[in-house]
């Protein structure tokens, strides 16, 4: 692997790689980040019947679209 590849350029399976062979202390630039905080979105799931979700999922695929995201979009049209 190229060394003077950036980080941000890489793979995950290439950075992976580069810091098996590779150590922060070789870095001058490098800083440790102490304090990290990350405000998450708390969710809920909700349990659907079989028959129900394969309708819906054949129609996510017809839309070439996930499941997931067209039942939120349905949900937010629906109830705002």
């Amino acid at each position: 692997m190229r060394r003077s590849k950036k980080l941000k350029e890489m793979t995950i399976y290439e950075a992976s790689e580069f810091w098996d062979e590779h150590d922060f202390t070789e870095f001058e630039d490098v800083e440790e980040i102490k304090d990290t905080r990350f405000e998450l979105q708390k969710k809920k799931y909700v349990g659907l019947d079989m028959e129900l979700y394969q309708k819906v999922e054949h129609e996510a695929k017809r839309l070439h679209r996930s499941s997931e995201n067209l039942i939120k979009e349905w949900l937010r049209e629906k109830v705002g």
